[in-house]
């Protein structure tokens, strides 16, 4: 058995979001800044983008074992912890329904309710972390994770404790886009 030491990747990740419709830069623009994105911040224990896909199994009378199976359900996720408690990362873990009032010397927050007609406030989320080193130089390569559509699914918290930070624990599920446009989109480096 061979183990190629540089598919091995380590290290934290950037979190970054916008308004779901807001531009995403350009695949050749994998290692800079996203315009018109906001940066969420220090996380804490890491940003996990995990897909679960279902495969329903195909069963006859006649074979005791499945024949076949079929894709049935997927579902995308985000899970991160908040490290920078903000009213504007509390405003991303409750998908935009908070109201802000920043004045000269404080800033208030109002949670807003709506009916449950009402559409919600979808979010992209952009996370760039680490690819495995190609070619021969042995260079840090990026991957850039673009999950398009989201809403926050998290019970938002504040917490306060002696020896621990307070975060904001959320995990954002992914929808459907369109018939043309994948929910998750992602970009290694490669030289």
């Amino acid at each position: 058995m061979s183990v190629v030491t540089t598919n091995l990747t380590q290290g934290p990740a950037v979190m970054w979001w916008a308004p779901f419709g807001t531009a995403t830069p350009a695949d050749s623009a994998f290692a800079s800044t996203p315009p018109n994105f906001s940066d969420a911040g220090g996380t804490q224990g890491g940003v996990m983008a995990e897909v679960d896909s279902t495969y329903t199994d195909q069963i006859v009378d006649q074979i005791t074992l499945p024949i076949g199976g079929r894709l049935t359900a997927q579902s995308i996720s985000v899970t991160t912890s908040l490290a920078e408690t903000t009213l504007q990362n509390f405003n991303l873990a409750m998908n935009q329904t908070v109201q802000l009032g920043v004045q000269s010397a404080y800033t208030t927050s109002d949670i807003n309710t709506a009916t449950s007609a009402t559409q919600p406030y979808y979010t992209t989320l952009i996370i760039d972390g680490w690819a495995p080193t190609t070619g021969t130089a042995e260079i840090s390569c990026r991957r850039r994770i673009i999950i398009y559509k989201v809403l926050s699914k998290s019970k938002a918290t504040f917490s306060y404790e002696k020896e621990k930070n307070a975060i904001y624990a959320v995990t954002f599920e992914a929808y459907f886009v369109s018939g043309s446009v994948s929910p998750w989109h992602s970009i290694d480096q490669t030289t």
